[in-house]
């Protein structure tokens, strides 16, 4: 394998061993965040309840007041209950990110095993390249010489 070919190999490998090793911990951010939104919804929703139901009390007051005041009480009693309304459709964006949410990490779950296969048998690759070095023929031109290995011994004091 060329030189070139062996560092896009690694490198790409690295890429590789850092996505499989984030994966997990990606998952649970984005559970976090659509558990975090579904919160956040499930607030407003409970407050525009809360807003529809002073709304209708409103309402039921309006003919124990005077007369002049009843119109003006019903348009701001109706205009709560539509603004509670529009607040509770808003939140139909939280349904359709949490499913988007759920299927990106679907999606992550499902390439994480055999992200780990790749690493696997880049290692049983790796290992053998290496063995393969190791157990070469030594001839004459690659062989340590008796002098070289004199020569290392001297230079580390033997």
């Amino acid at each position: 394998m060329a030189e070139s070919e062996s560092k896009l190999a690694a490198e790409a490998i690295a890429a590789i061993q850092k996505a499989v090793e984030e994966l997990p911990d990606a998952c649970e951010r984005l559970k976090y965040v659509k558990q975090l939104t579904q919160s956040a919804a499930n607030k407003v929703f409970d407050l525009s309840d809360a807003v529809q139901a002073d709304a209708k009390a409103l309402l039921s007051l309006a003919d124990q007041v005077a007369p002049e005041h009843q119109a003006a009480l019903r348009a701001l009693a109706e205009k709560q209950q539509g603004l509670a309304t529009e607040l509770m459709m808003s939140q139909d964006f939280q349904d359709l990110s949490g499913q988007v949410v759920n299927k990106v990490i679907a999606l992550m779950q499902s390439v994480e095993r055999p992200l780990e296969a790749v690493l696997e048998h880049a290692g049983r690759v790796e290992a053998a390249v290496q063995d393969d070095a190791l157990a070469g023929v030594q001839t004459p031109d690659k062989a340590l010489k008796q002098d070289d290995v004199d020569d290392l011994l001297a230079s580390l004091g033997f």
